[in-house]
């Protein structure tokens, strides 16, 4: 446990927009003061008015010799439907999107010299906020902007709610109303890299997110470790359906989320747990643990007893939440330990669910972000990867299984020389572009009842496509009723690969 830090606020003073429209308010009013005075008032309005514009011109000056506003184009899926500048750094770019059923907000910081590098290339911190919030949050309440001053790197903040209702944690919903990942995940960050000057690989983003922001951060890792090389949880929820007791909490916050910020049935996000278990444990984190190993991991939370940002008193039902997140992080840290990932742990003690504590944690993690960035983790020589879904693409590798029932498969130490897939029915796997072109390959397959080689020609691509048989497809799907009672098998075939 790391030790508890002072209460003292870090991080320059905060001006937030709103504040600033008071002082402009403020300003017109003095103005029309002084306009009804004498000659000589007159002509110090008229400095002072020539002094009001000598200064706009400077920030517009000081906008403009570091670039115009970056050309956001359509792509991808999104529809840019309006860029606003909000200051030098600060853009907001609102987005229309198949995957969401109305437009989607999505603030950008850029760093102090992008505008004066325009050939150099910056990591992109993807960093999300909570509950009934909008992706001006971390920047009118989390001090995202100060923080980050002179920092290299590009700062995402999307929306992960319309209209700052409950949001949809995450994840495409059953009856295809919000398609979350699909934004987040097949749109947005393919559109940042089109549009900004970003490090278009894994070793170039880092994502955090608050409270459900940090189940968010902390699943999509889960479900795409070859997409970011660091991942951060902010009083997160990164267990829903590892542990029985997490499993409960969860579920009751999920269900009130959607019934009462939402205006949705309960159920309505990941299904139902007696009968679609499996959709929960396919975006859980820790289900998915084994898939952040290799990856830079930070987590931060408080115990939820009152602490030194609080007011006194403090907030009941922040007090409430953050206690149910310490259980939920502690369980977390457990589950990791138990796979033997490193990971950086700043359970703090004391302290609620609310935004000093979050903004300090920004505050305190960007500095091992940017070493982060500076010396990322190696690029896995072999991959291991879980996952539910029926097909899934993981550096380079990709598989698509064809079985009666959905369930969990692995793709186990996958290298050049060849791999493991465990599941049942049968897989098709393609393989990273890493083979020469036209050139046989032997392949070699063992498992239960399965011992065949076969010759695969490497495709244009550099690619062998094999396929790979296991078992007999289970009938009932995982976690349900039925299958607790009759069992899910689970059959490994191991494929070597060699040039002949």
């Amino acid at each position: 446990m790391v030790a508890a830090i002072d209460g003292r606020e870090r991080g320059g003073r905060v001006r937030t927009e709103a504040r600033l429209r008071r002082q402009g308010t403020a300003a017109c009013g003095r103005w029309a003061l002084v306009c009804g005075r004498s000659r000589r008032a007159r002509r110090r309005a008229r400095g002072i008015w020539a002094a009001f514009v000598l200064a706009s011109c400077a920030w517009l000056l000081t906008a403009s010799s570091a670039g115009a506003t970056p050309a956001f184009k359509d792509g991808h899926g999104l529809h840019v439907s309006a860029v606003t500048q909000l200051d030098p750094r600060l853009l907001e770019v609102t987005v229309t999107t198949a995957a969401l059923p109305g437009p989607a907000h999505v603030r950008i910081l850029l760093p102090s010299n992008y505008y004066a590098k325009p050939t150099q290339r910056f990591p992109v911190f993807y960093l999300l906020h909570g509950t009934s919030g909008g992706a001006s949050d971390w920047t009118e309440k989390g001090s995202a902007e100060q923080t980050t001053e002179g920092v290299p790197m590009i700062v995402v903040m999307p929306d992960i709610a319309l209209n700052d209702d409950g949001g949809g944690w995450c994840t495409n919903w059953p009856d295809g109303e919000y398609s979350w990942e699909t934004f987040h995940i097949q749109q947005l960050i393919p559109w940042v890299d089109a549009n900004l000057h970003t490090v278009a690989a894994r070793k170039g983003r880092a994502i955090a997110g608050l409270s459900q922001g940090g189940f968010c951060s902390t699943s999509y890792a889960a479900r795409h470790p070859d997409l970011f090389s660091t991942v951060l949880g902010y009083s997160g929820a990164p267990d829903i359906a590892y542990d029985l007791e997490d499993e409960v909490g969860s579920t009751v916050i999920i269900n009130l989320t959607e019934a009462l910020l939402d205006g949705v049935p309960p159920n309505s996000m990941f299904g139902d747990r007696a009968t679609n278990e499996i959709n929960w444990a396919t975006h859980d984190p820790a289900t998915l643990a084994n898939n952040l190993r290799g990856m830079n991991i930070l987590m931060y939370w408080g115990d939820g007893e009152p602490g030194p940002l609080d007011p006194t008193p403090a907030e009941a039902g922040a007090i409430a939440i953050e206690a149910l997140v310490n259980e939920d992080n502690i369980d977390f840290r457990s589950r990791l330990q138990s796979l033997q990932i490193p990971a950086f742990y700043n359970d703090y003690g004391p302290g609620t669910h609310s935004w000093p504590y979050w903004t300090r944690d920004l505050q305190e993690s960007i500095g091992p972000i940017a070493e982060d960035f500076a010396h990322p983790p190696a690029t896995p020589k072999s991959v291991t990867y879980t996952i539910a879904d029926q097909q899934y693409s993981v550096f380079g590798w990709s598989v698509a299984m064809h079985r009666t029932a959905e369930e969990f498969s692995t793709l186990e130490n996958a290298s050049k020389r060849g791999f493991a897939l465990a599941g049942s029915g049968s897989g098709t796997v393609l393989t990273p572009p890493v083979y020469t072109a036209g050139t046989q390959y032997a392949v070699t397959l063992h498992g239960q009842g399965i011992d065949t080689s076969t010759t695969v020609t490497a495709r244009a691509d550099r690619r062998l496509e094999i396929e790979v048989p296991l078992g007999p497809p289970n009938p009932y799907q995982e976690d349900t009723v039925e299958a607790i009672a009759t069992g899910t098998a689970v059959y490994t075939t191991t494929v070597s690969i060699a040039k002949l």
